[in-house]
């Protein structure tokens, strides 16, 4: 396990990558000699790149430290949660639809202000101005060799990777590129900006968004970074063949339902969707000498994801939203069904995330053995 590169990769998922913390605290815990050299992420997973990577101290104490962050966050950390906030920025929203954007007012970005997420992760991450000189510090000191977060370029519609020490080999291309560069809170506000819910962030002259909207390859920056290994935290439910269907609903589905599926398709389906074709390349390149790889290399896998539905939870904390808030999203439909992929995005309460912390911790408890056989393999 010394000389190989172990990488991990966090995707995205709003409120749900709080079970990433509460895997990564157990297996901390239960697999004394995990370490990573490269740290990935993208979305709500680059909040946790980012605080892992910024942290001064060893693994296990970020990775607690990570918890308790999740642990403390409200939705009023992360947005404006005021009737007159949210009242004003979505009526701006629906007259700059219906009648564009008057002479001399500037147009509203987003549907929500997050001006205290900015807030919360300058106090998470101990920084007054922005830089997270922590990452540096640590790429220089050989505790890390690499740091990626990836964003959208909504100028150009392109998945741009911003790194921090080793760069991205063979990753550049027509709709994907990387960008080396001092890893800031801007950078971290950008992927995890939701599409359409969080305003867009300034980088240099240029907008960028959520990272998951563009990136078709979630493990692609960990391979081209030069990982041997990969260690992917999904927060994507899976079901075994054979499990009950879902009650039919009464009627069409809600906007909330609809709304789920989208946000399911950019931050969770993707990174399945990759596993499934690095697998496949995995055993196409171990069958082949390695004079006819093309340069290519395996790249050893695995992937821990949550043993129930995280959607499925969101609806027993709805009743902690602030009142506003939830009288909005009961208007999109968030109670016809039972499983909340929208819900769940945006229940940044304690009573959801401590559960989510805590289930993150019984499963990475439970899959500790294998982790440790996948490092000595």
């Amino acid at each position: 396990m010394a000389d190989a590169r172990v990488a991990l990769a966090l995707g995205g998922g709003g409120a749900r990558a709080a079970y990433q913390a509460g895997v990564l605290r157990a297996l901390v815990r239960e697999v004394p000699e995990l370490r990573f050299s490269i740290c990935t992420g993208v979305s709500a997973g680059a909040i946790n790149t980012a605080f892992l990577a910024n942290f001064p101290g060893p693994l296990p104490a970020a990775a607690e430290a990570m918890a308790t962050m999740w642990g403390t966050l409200r939705l009023s950390n992360v947005f404006r949660t005021s009737p007159y906030s949210l009242g004003t920025r979505m009526l701006r929203t629906m007259v700059q639809i219906t009648s564009g954007i008057p002479p001399g007012v500037p147009p509203v970005q987003g549907m929500v202000d997050t001006t205290p997420l900015r807030e919360f992760l300058h106090e998470a991450f101990r920084t007054a101005d922005g830089t997270l000189p922590t990452i540096l510090a640590n790429v220089k000191s050989g505790r890390l060799e690499a740091v990626a977060i990836t964003t959208t370029l909504y100028n150009t519609a392109q998945s741009v990777t911003f790194c921090t020490g080793r760069q991205m080999h063979s990753w550049d291309q027509p709709q994907r590129v990387s960008i080396a560069s001092e890893l800031t809170v801007d950078h971290v506000m950008a992927s995890a900006a939701l599409p359409l819910l969080f305003p867009a962030v300034k980088i240099g002259d240029a907008w960028y968004g959520d990272g998951g909207v563009r990136l078709v390859s979630p493990l692609g920056p960990a391979v081209h970074l030069g990982a041997d290994r990969i260690l992917a935290i999904s927060t994507c439910f899976r079901p075994r063949t054979g499990r009950p269907p879902r009650p039919k609903p009464a009627g069409p589905p809600a906007p909330a339902q609809v709304m789920g599926v989208l946000y399911d398709s950019i931050f969770l389906d993707l990174l399945d969707q990759d596993v499934m074709h690095l697998t496949r390349i995995n055993l196409l390149i171990r069958d082949l000498p390695v004079d006819q790889r093309l340069g290519m290399r395996p790249v050893n896998l695995h992937v821990i994801r949550p043993s129930v539905d995280l959607g499925d939870l969101a609806n027993d904390y709805e009743l902690q939203l602030p009142p506003t808030f939830r009288y909005l999203t009961r208007r999109l439909g968030s109670r016809r069904d039972r499983s909340q992929g929208m819900l769940s995005t945006v229940m940044f309460e304690p009573g959801y995330l401590n559960r989510l912390i805590e289930l993150g911790e019984r499963d990475g408890t439970a899959a500790a053995a294998d982790v440790a056989r996948f490092l000595a393999a």
